[in-house]
């Protein structure tokens, strides 16, 4: 789910964070916070009013609200934020970061750590406790996150592309490849589906190698149907980037998915970032599932 952009630019961005224990608040946070946001770990929910007006005047703020907080509710959360909204001041947003439940699982397994909802049961039940208790959260939410499949570094990618402050920079682009066997990306806004096209996997001499090399290139773009789904795609692009920055929006993940997430999908990501860097857009790169074992494509 994309994130609403601010329209007035008066106003202080006041991101509301929550969502599930493990999913990664304490590092969206700490983007946050290095992004320039005054921000508050756990704050008493009462107090995030009072903050707000403390705070110097215009400067970004972020809190972090979870299952630890002292008087933590789902209608208090909904009250404050309805609180914020009211004011001319500020752009209130409520940022959810979810998790699938097998990730939380071995997240917490592997750090050892205590889910705040179960101290004396098993990690399952205090995540299945909480699930229930944050889900009208999740489906009030302006921004949905799920960070089963991300790393840190992806997190970090995402929170910056959405809420960096420095709206002079533009609309900034974030092109992805993927396999669709691991799953569409969430955090895509756009998705674009390259597997109609001939396959390398099928061919045993390119079968260990990537969308990255010369051969696997010359493979793809010797398709008949390869150059018009090209300009078909940035005819779409083109046209609506303009767009979507005069709405506002800071950050766009456009994704191409294939069969194994390495051949076609890779290639033709790097093509369409090449294209957009050259229409003057500020573009990133990344393949998610390029590491995947080619056995599996």
């Amino acid at each position: 789910m994309p994130d609403k952009p601010i329209k007035d630019k008066n106003q202080r961005p006041v991101i509301m964070l929550t969502g599930m224990s493990g999913a990664g608040l304490s590092t969206a946070l700490k983007v946050l916070e290095d992004l320039g946001y005054e921000a508050v770990d756990n704050l008493r929910l009462g107090l995030v009013p009072q903050w707000v007006d403390g705070a110097k005047a215009g400067k970004a703020l972020a809190v972090a609200i979870d299952a630890r907080n002292a008087n933590f509710s789902v209608e208090e959360v909904l009250r404050v934020l309805a609180q914020l909204q009211e004011r001319d001041d500020c752009a209130p947003r409520l940022v959810f970061l979810d998790c699938s439940d097998e990730a939380l699982q071995r997240r917490f397994t592997e750090t050892r750590r205590r889910h705040p909802l179960a101290i004396d049961r098993p990690v399952t039940d205090g995540i299945a406790k909480e699930r229930v208790l944050v889900a009208r959260l999740q489906g009030e939410a302006d921004h949905v996150i799920d960070t089963s499949a991300l790393s840190i570094h992806d997190l970090r990618r995402l929170i910056v592309g959405h809420y960096r402050t420095e709206t002079e920079t533009g609309l900034a682009i974030y092109v992805m490849s993927f396999s669709y066997r691991y799953g569409l990306p969430r955090e895509a806004d756009l998705v674009f589906d390259a597997r109609f096209l001939k396959n390398p996997h099928w061919d045993k001499t390119l079968r260990p190698l990537t969308g990255l090399e010369p051969s696997v290139g010359d493979y793809i773009e010797k398709d008949q149907d390869y150059e018009g789904f090209m300009t078909h795609i940035t005819g779409l692009l083109f046209p609506l980037l303009p767009r979507y920055q005069q709405e506002g929006k800071l950050y766009l993940t456009i994704a191409v998915g294939c069969t194994g997430g390495r051949h076609r999908s890779v290639f033709i990501a790097e093509k369409l970032a090449t294209a957009l860097a050259g229409n003057g857009s500020i573009v990133g790169v990344g393949h998610r599932d390029i590491d995947k074992s080619p056995a599996k494509a």
